[in-house]
């Protein structure tokens, strides 16, 4: 899967470092397709990541079947 990052996720990224792209990879593939509540186009993934048990939020754009861009992704816990 290519990961295509947008403006504000390469700006959030400096700070949320622990966040890597294997994390988002695996939130992205072992969730549900959910639609975000104010965006029509992006998708919401949810995902607990294995070694730490922590939930991640990832916000993103489907552009194809093997790329997606990354709007933001954050921890929930």
């Amino acid at each position: 899967m290519e990961l295509i990052e947008s403006r504000h996720w390469e700006r959030k990224r400096v700070k949320r470092k622990n966040i890597t792209n294997e994390f988002i990879v695996y939130a992205i593939q072992n969730s549900n397709e959910m639609r975000d509540k104010y965006w029509e186009d992006a998708l919401n993934a949810i995902s607990r990541i294995p070694p730490s048990g922590r939930l991640l939020k990832v916000v993103y754009k489907r552009i194809s079947k093997d790329k997606v861009k990354i709007i933001t992704a954050f921890w929930l816990d």
